[in-house]
């Protein structure tokens, strides 16, 4: 059919209102596995220490009556540190954004506030699931803390290839990657979570990226496994692991490593805070209102032989 001559339309309208949602759609994932399960500690200087400790090995021990006593060397402790990080978010609106009636926020200001503060704790889950090592720091250089794969040397399980994998030289140093990567299997990982209990660790978390947990819940050890579910449902997935030394609970996450597959005992992992997340109101030098979020923070890892990784996986 033909439009009738002179039938006003939207085209040619000039009063016509916007329709703009208040509802402003974001994505972007920021939960934080790691940050949420480990405890939580204060830190007093720029390096934060502790000391570890460990029992005598077993022996026989079987003594003569009446003999005399025999003593023992004793052990001192191991004292282990690392740095503080400072991780900062900033934001600046003009003073005209800030008055101007805006769609989906009542504040410009809050909304970006709102929003750079998960992102900087999205950077603080990379840094502190990372394997980026320990730094000092300089005038000029910043400050980094040693994440989690620094700190694993007792119950790893790494590739081989050139370079090999190598857990690293020493506390808080990056280990090496491998150049030939491997299949995450089921035998990789119960042999890390044995090497785990061996050492004393009763892990209870199994922490892995996307491609990652698919394969787990793929592992042929769960053939056997009954469970109820609905007509209409497919169980294809596993949230919990049953080891021989216990259960242990599936959890992806999105900014740790894809190629290491973590197996965490949360018990020892604290983040330390020097500086607790805080926001600092900047000088105004313009028509601008300037904000920064900062937090100055580290890891502390109470004793490596609690946990283990299975490093150098195919992240496909």
């Amino acid at each position: 059919m033909a439009i009738i001559s002179n039938t006003y339309q939207t085209y040619q309208s000039i009063g016509t209102r916007e329709d703009l949602s208040n509802t402003i759609y974001n994505i972007s994932p920021s939960d934080t596995p790691f940050m949420s399960m480990v405890g939580r500690s204060k830190a007093k200087n720029t390096l934060h220490e502790w000391q570890t400790d460990s029992l005598d090995s077993v022996a026989a021990n079987a003594q003569i009556e009446g003999d005399e006593f025999s003593f023992n060397a004793v052990t001192p402790t191991v004292r282990h540190g690392n740095y503080t990080q400072i991780s900062t978010k900033t934001v600046i609106v003009a003073g005209t954004q800030m008055s101007v009636n805006n769609a989906g926020r009542d504040s410009e200001m809050a909304y970006q506030l709102a929003k750079s503060s998960k992102a900087l704790k999205r950077d603080m889950e990379s840094a502190l699931t990372g394997k980026v090592a320990k730094a000092v720091g300089a005038t000029g250089t910043a400050r980094k803390l040693g994440g989690f794969e620094t700190w694993i040397k007792t119950n790893s399980s790494r590739g081989g290839g050139s370079p090999a994998g190598a857990n690293p030289a020493s506390y808080g140093a990056a280990p090496t990657d491998a150049a030939t990567k491997r299949d995450l299997t089921e035998a990789l990982l119960k042999t890390v979570i044995q090497s785990c209990y061996t050492n004393g660790g009763e892990p209870s978390v199994i922490m892995v990226g996307p491609v990652n947990k698919g394969k787990v819940s793929g592992f042929t050890g769960r053939s056997s496994a009954r469970q109820m579910i609905g007509a209409k449902e497919i169980q294809a997935a596993a949230d919990l692991y049953s080891s021989d030394f216990g259960e242990l609970k599936v959890i992806p996450s999105r900014f740790c490593r894809e190629q290491t597959c973590y197996v965490i005992d949360p018990e020892f992992w604290k983040v330390a805070y020097l500086r607790d997340f805080k926001q600092e109101e900047v000088a105004k030098t313009g028509d601008a209102i300037k904000r920064a979020l900062l937090v100055e923070y580290t890891l502390v890892a109470a004793n490596d032989g609690s946990s283990g990784v299975v490093a150098d996986c195919n992240i496909t």
